[in-house]
């Protein structure tokens, strides 16, 4: 007889072996709570029989969701449902600083039955695709932080809306059901606008776009717009090896590395931050609060974007947020 907590659909058509629809079909029922903790699963023998699927291939899904943490076993007992564990994919581009602020927030509001698997993609299609062609179904959720490029649409596309959530950046995506993004162009102009004042005190703005930056562009022509529209003087520097920094400049960074060479230069220098040179980066950290008196920064808050993003963990309801972002004016400007 066939067990009605089981959702197996379709399992003639696509490309999708017979195995794997077994394994998602007990997941979906799980993560219903058709089937419990502690329930029993039909037997291999029961399960060929009644669906019409080779003992083997029953088996071998079995195996699977034991594998996976899904089921359990004993004699006598057969197949049964393990305590529920939900298994989330957290699939980002690198583990930078503040982003290690984001995922200790995000961890912060996980339950005890939930596994959070986290990757990175460095920003390589072929690690990205690899991720999650090789990985669609196995997870109840799946939280991931997109770039540009053509594949990375199709390779989301196969994957249920409504266990996706976008985070960071839109990229060129369209916009999913689920989203907790940064709006890197007119928030942006926005804390530029804000940081006006403190501004005029240089000559010369200069927005450094390094090359080996996956920064979004929109801020580099948001930063243009914002300077023709109050006539600064202003410079993009888009090589690295020709950044030589000048007095009664301020340098936009929208990157830790290049951070680092403004503070070293203006060490050899002898140049005084926050007077003889500017300098705003992007993203706060908990260092930047402290070195050199503080550096002024233009940021999202990352405890809040974990806070966030973590809500989608436990909603069925779709969850679309744009987060704040903020300018934040200490010495170094």
């Amino acid at each position: 007889m066939v067990d009605e907590r089981i959702i197996l659909r379709d399992i003639d058509g696509n490309n999708i072996p017979k195995y794997q629809k077994i394994v998602n079909a007990f997941k979906e029922s799980i993560e219903i709570n058709a089937y419990k903790s502690g329930d029993s699963l039909p037997s291999i023998n029961n399960f060929s029989k009644d669906y019409k699927i080779s003992r083997d291939t029953v088996f071998k899904a079995y195996t699977l969701l034991k594998k996976q943490g899904y089921i359990n076993a004993t004699p006598n007992k057969g197949y049964y449902i393990r305590e529920s564990k939900k298994k989330i994919l957290l699939l980002i581009s690198t583990f930078k600083a503040y982003k290690e602020v984001f995922y200790h927030s995000f961890m912060s509001y996980m339950p005890d039955n939930v596994i959070v698997d986290l990757q990175f993609h460095h920003y390589n299609i072929k690690s990205f695709k690899a991720m999650l062609d090789n990985e669609n179904g196995k997870y109840y959720k799946y939280i991931v932080m997109g770039f540009e490029h053509p594949e990375v649409k199709r390779v989301l596309s196969k994957i249920d809306a409504d266990k996706l959530m976008l985070i960071d950046w839109q990229a060129d995506l369209k916009i999913s059901r689920n989203f907790v993004f940064q709006d890197f162009g007119k928030a942006f102009y926005s804390c530029l606008q804000d940081a006006k004042s403190a501004l005029r005190k240089y000559k010369k703005l200069v927005f450094v776009y390094p090359e080996f930056t996956y920064h979004p562009y929109e801020s580099v022509d948001y930063f243009n717009k914002f300077c023709i529209e109050n006539s600064f003087n202003h410079a993009v520097c888009r090589n690295s090896s020709k950044l030589d920094i000048e007095k009664q400049t301020a340098y936009i960074s929208v990157n830790d590395r290049i951070l680092n060479t403004l503070l070293e230069q203006c060490n050899l220098k002898n140049l005084e931050l926050g007077k003889d040179i500017g300098v705003l980066s992007y993203n706060d950290t908990p260092l930047k609060r402290f070195t050199y008196k503080g550096i002024s920064v233009i940021s999202i808050d990352f405890k809040d974007f974990g806070a966030k993003v973590a809500q989608f963990i436990s909603s069925n309801e779709p969850i679309q947020i744009y987060l704040t972002t903020s300018l934040v004016l200490r010495e170094s400007l």
